[in-house]
């Protein structure tokens, strides 16, 4: 019989092996270009993907072209043969005032509507369609036209601004494309355009954090609740912030070298990580609790060590035919869900790992300790009965 057990210092072992090198990415996230890579979902920011008929194009000279016009900006080769560049949010439109001047006339006009002689007209709102026509004003009251910047995809600040297939021809994003085509050459397609103001972006991050944190805690104070023991409800939680390590340092690896990015997505493959991970550990937990009633007397460590042998090959087929179904879709489903397939595979396998070689060995340890400290500590050797020769 395999002694997971009477191993666990092995496996802790190895869950310091996969857990450091991933913080130490993470910590250097918010100190320099390492770690993960976020996109403008929670930075804020626009995102252009564009292919020019030269493919000679490099992302340097890309950028350069950005910096002669005063903006920063990042720009990396994808696939296909495109290029993606990131910079800070242009197109968005001001935010609508809460509400339009008054008039010197003590009445207040609204937009687009007739005026009379003398009063003051507050223009058009920023965020108004350009396809929007005002009724004609009469003589001494100038007519409000539309914002020039205006256009139907335009939202106000802090909303995001997604862009089709047809390349810019208004605002900044206009004179970028005319900059680019004078010195590079002409623009063959835009694959994508998307702005996300920073107040969309920041939101998104809090309620990520908050979904993560509340799910976690939710799930430890059930279990709690369930096994009558903080200390199953407490390694239970240790075991989910291994995965979240494991999974958010590998993120944060490939993003260093192969600029693998994090999007909106990744909080869902967390969640469910969260769930399957604590689902194995339920399992095993729930057995250890029947054959600790079951085989009274016997030392715990053994009680542990028997109920995870037993639901060994139960977690390990359950996980493998996930394993099995992300592997297809991240092989064949596409790119725009190859990270978050990606996420959900690191996260399943770690996740087996943790409930079989991770929580159930610091239940044993932190038993052992109370078990110390109360006298009660009951060696294997003691309560194994001796074989009497004949």
């Amino acid at each position: 019989m395999f002694d997971v057990i009477g191993k666990r210092h092995w496996f802790y072992a190895l869950s310091l092996l996969l857990t450091i090198p991933g913080l130490f990415f993470i910590l250097l996230s918010p100190i320099s270009d390492a770690g993960l890579q976020l996109t403008i979902d929670y930075t804020g920011g626009t995102r252009w993907e564009i292919k020019f008929e030269n493919p000679a194009v490099t992302p340097d000279e890309v950028e350069q072209v950005f910096a002669a016009n005063g903006l920063e900006a990042t720009a990396i080769r994808t696939g296909s043969g495109y290029i993606e560049i990131k910079t800070k949010p242009i197109g968005l439109q001001p935010a609508p005032s809460a509400a339009p001047s008054a008039a010197p006339s003590g009445s207040a006009a609204p937009s687009g509507s007739a005026a009379p002689s003398g009063s003051a007209v507050p223009s058009a709102s920023a965020g108004a369609s350009a396809s929007a026509t005002p009724s004609a004003a009469p003589s001494g009251s100038p007519a409000p036209s539309a914002s020039p910047g205006a256009s139907p995809s335009a939202s106000p600040s802090g909303g995001p601004s997604i862009g089709n297939t047809e390349l810019p021809t208004d605002g900044k994003l206009g004179q970028m494309v005319v900059a680019l085509e004078d010195k590079l050459g002409p623009i063959a397609s835009q694959a994508s355009l998307t702005t996300i103001g920073a107040v969309v972006s920041s939101d998104l991050l809090r309620q990520a954090l908050i979904l993560i944190v509340v799910g976690s805690l939710g799930i430890v104070a059930w279990i709690t609740y369930r096994f009558r023991d903080v200390k199953f409800g407490v390694t239970a939680l240790v075991s989910l912030l291994h995965d979240v390590i494991v999974v958010v340092g590998a993120f944060a690896i490939l993003g260093t070298f192969f600029h693998v990015e994090i999007d909106a997505l990744f909080v869902t493959a967390m969640l469910t990580v969260i769930g399957f991970s604590v689902h194995d550990t339920i399992v095993v937990f729930d057995r250890i609790r029947e054959n600790k009633a079951r085989h009274l007397g016997e030392p715990f460590d053994q009680i542990v060590n028997h109920s995870i042998l037993q639901t060994f090959g139960r977690s390990v087929t359950t996980s493998l035919t996930v394993v099995i179904t992300l592997l297809a879709l991240f092989l064949f489903g596409g790119s725009a869900i190859s990270n978050f397939i990606l996420a959900l595979l690191i996260g399943i396998i770690i996740g087996t790992y943790s409930s079989i070689f991770v929580a159930s060995p610091l239940l044993v340890d932190w038993q052992a300790r109370e078990d110390r400290k109360h006298g009660r500590l009951v060696s294997a050797r003691a309560a194994r009965p001796r074989r009497v020769s004949s």
